[in-house]
This record gives C-alpha cells, sequence and structure tokens, in this order.
C-alpha cells in the first residue's frame, strides 16, 4: 500500500526564521504535534511539540516566570528544530515507512514530492489506524 494513502495532507509549514513564540500559538491551538519547516518551499526540518517544550522554559506562564524565561520564546526554529529531516516520497510503501520508524529514533515522517517540498506527514499513530480500519473490514467481509 503507498504511503499517500494514509499519510496526512492537512499539514503546518513555517520558515526557519520563525520564533518560538509564534509557533507556541500553533502548538497551542491546533491539534498538530510536527511542524514541518522549509526554506525556499523546500523542507529542511522538523519542529515537533517535544522540542518546543524542551527549548522553552517550564516556568512561562507561572508566577515564577523571569526576562530569563521569557527570552527562550526569541529563539528561532532553525536552532531547535530536527535536520536534516528523514522523509519519503509519495510512492513509498507503509512497509517502507514502517522499516524506518523502526530503524530511526523519529515520531513522523514528512512525505515529499520529487522537489524535496512537503505534502504531507504520516506518523506511526496513522499506521496503526490504517491497519486497524484494514482488519476491521476484513472481519466485515468474514
Amino acid at each position: 500500500m503507498k504511503i499517500s494513502t494514509i499519510m496526512t495532507r492537512d499539514i503546518v509549514v513555517i520558515t526557519t526564521n520563525e520564533t518560538l513564540l509564534s509557533v507556541s500559538t500553533l502548538f497551542e491551538h491546533a491539534h498538530f504535534h510536527h511542524l514541518i519547516v522549509v526554506e525556499r518551499g523546500k523542507i529542511c526540518g522538523v519542529l515537533s511539540d517535544r522540542d518546543f517544550f524542551k527549548a522553552s522554559s517550564p516556568f512561562l506562564g507561572t508566577k515564577a516566570e523571569r526576562d530569563v524565561d521569557t527570552e527562550t520564546l526569541d529563539v528561532k526554529v532553525n536552532k531547535i528544530m530536527s535536520h536534516p529531516p528523514i522523509v519519503l516520497t509519495e510512492d513509498a510503501t507503509v512497509m517502507d515507512a514502517i522499516a524506518l520508524f523502526d530503524a530511526e529514533s523519529i515520531s513522523c515522517i514528512p512525505i515529499v514530492d520529487s522537489e524535496r517540498k512537503p505534502v504531507g506527514i504520516v506518523s506511526w499513530r496513522d499506521i496503526f489506524h490504517s491497519i486497524l480500519q484494514r482488519k476491521a473490514a476484513h472481519e466485515h467481509e468474514s
């Protein structure tokens, strides 16, 4: 099965110059765990919500917050993103994605076109969901 059949096409793309302050809003209000970082339209990294939380101060928004804590929000995405990104192309298979998840310590795989422009993203949850759907369909047929 092609990865393009299960990937999420609704992706959020940011640039390397974004600050943690600007992406904090995206993580706060969207249900995304990964942002795809591009430069000149081509993928150059991935920023996960975990990367964001590791880089920002745990004292933000608390009574203990100081100026030094607020300054963590000025950090640019390119300083904390995962790069180079581990990607697959649209013609890859679900088995290719499973092999990558097994071999690498990653939580998502951006899907790119032939020009390395992001077109989707797949997580291990997408794969599990696909397997469960196929199993349910098979059981319904039996």
